[in-house]
């Protein structure tokens, strides 16, 4: 299943780019299924299935079904019971429904996936979630120290403390296996993100962030759409120096993305309806490229370390953060941060160092005396 997440900085027109994209894919012969949370000027034609996200009624749903299962306990606190009626979506509803429809897709029959994400930086908010929530689950509640149920009473006896209930872990279990699911499809070989922004100071810092976030995340981008590019050959003065802005943006862009980077023209108008999305010449995803490499390489002959390469295109010094702790890495580039755990070699080192080079993160490790095999 190839996989292609949209996302963009608002109003750059990710949504439309999008649908447009799921469009093409399902004219090109290929099963597509285009996500969204938002209306899309596109009706369903042969081939393209359309899945409008209702974060409202699934937060309902979700809710009511978690009140019916503790019902005993919320009974013996004489808790009141909510009515599906008053319950409304919270914040992170919209978040988890765009997960769960991750999850779905991978189980349907698609060729093409097509995922509208919201802008970003919330977009990279989204792509990390399943795994933050999957290690803050294995925290919380580790599966290894789930006690046998034969044991619980006893145990809880000598501890003076009631044990966490059974239901408790089997939740915990049910909610890892749905954002493992999910995780699965945004960390799939086939999975690639396409940015859209207009090119412009703003866009060009937007697309700059964005291309540091989805690498610490190791998310490959596999387009860049530069969105409503007006023509050259305009005779209208006023447009002169929006024009000469537009064409340093692309010139940059250029020089980064090469044959990555996509123009699509100003069409005069918001896009309406098949036609006007068929109109952009949005081309349906190709092959997905290799993915992204965090090589650890060995030069403890010549320096006595080893290096680990992080990829970090975009990325600022002076916003750069490390911390170790135990077996993880915590990575802070600007406003995005992930915790992310060592390699098996690296775990027996210790951190002397990192510098960034050429829109790489190399990070030094030596062994640690007590913990590397010794040689005789």
């Amino acid at each position: 299943m190839r996989t292609l997440l949209v996302t963009g900085p608002g109003g750059s027109g990710r949504t439309t780019v999008a649908a447009a994209t799921a469009l093409s894919a399902a004219r090109e012969g290929g099963r597509t299924l285009l996500i969204t949370a938002d209306r899309v000027d596109t009706a369903e034609e042969q081939g393209l299935t359309v899945r409008r996200l209702a974060p409202g009624e699934e937060f309902r749903d979700d809710l009511l079904a978690l009140q019916n299962r503790a019902a005993s306990a919320l009974d013996l606190l004489g808790a009141g019971r909510l009515e599906g009626e008053e319950l409304t979506p919270l914040p992170g509803s919209e978040e988890l429904a765009l997960l769960r429809a991750l999850r779905d897709a991978r189980q349907a029959a698609y060729d093409t996936v097509v995922v509208d994400l919201p802008p970003v930086p919330r977009a990279l908010s989204v792509l990390a979630l399943p795994e933050q929530l999957r290690r803050y689950l294995r925290r919380l509640l580790p599966p290894e120290r789930q006690a046998a149920r034969a044991l619980r009473p006893m145990l809880g006896r000598i501890a003076g403390v009631p044990m966490p209930a059974a239901w408790l872990y089997e939740t915990a279990a049910r909610w890892d296996t749905e954002l493992a699911a999910a995780q699965a499809v945004i960390e799939a070989p086939d999975t690639t993100v396409r940015l859209v922004a207009e090119p412009g100071p703003g866009g060009a810092d937007a697309v700059r962030a964005a291309a540091t976030g989805l690498a610490l995340l190791g998310l490959r981008t596999d387009a860049l759409h530069a969105n409503r590019v007006l023509p050259d050959d305009t005779a209208d003065t006023w447009f002169a120096a929006l024009i000469a802005q537009q064409r340093k943006t692309l010139d940059e862009w250029q020089e980064a993305y090469g044959e990555r980077l996509i123009p699509l023209p100003h069409l005069g108008r918001d896009p309406r309806g098949a036609d006007d999305l068929a109109a952009l010449c949005v081309p349906a995803p190709a092959a997905a490229p290799e993915p992204v490499r965090w090589p650890v390489v060995d030069v403890l002959a010549d320096e006595g370390v080893l290096i680990w390469h992080i990829p970090l295109p975009g990325a600022v010094r002076e916003e750069l953060g490390l911390i170790r702790r135990g077996d993880e890495l915590v990575v802070t580039a600007g406003p995005f941060r992930r915790m992310v755990p060592l390699p098996s070699a690296l775990r027996r080192c210790t951190v002397v160092g990192a510098g960034l080079r050429e829109g790489e993160l190399r990070v030094r490790f030596a062994p640690d005396p007590d913990l590397w095999p010794r040689t005789r």
